[in-house]
């Protein structure tokens, strides 16, 4: 489950990053007040987070020995 939901905050992350690379705007700040709003902060913050959550991933083994 909490694989899932660092999942989910890395793709919002990667879809905020295109919107500031592509169209400069920078949807997140838009949403919630600002880049320096709480809100805006603490989101980033959770992003960041589950960035360094989902490298874990990278060396988790899936294989299965049935």
């Amino acid at each position: 489950m909490l694989d899932k939901i660092a999942l989910i905050l890395v793709i919002i992350g990667a879809l905020n990053w295109g919107a500031i690379g592509i169209f400069q705007f920078d949807l997140v700040a838009w949403m919630f007040g600002g880049q320096a709003a709480v809100l805006s902060r603490i989101i980033y913050t959770l992003v960041a987070l589950a960035g360094i959550w989902v490298i874990s991933l990278l060396f988790k083994d899936t294989s299965h020995a049935d």
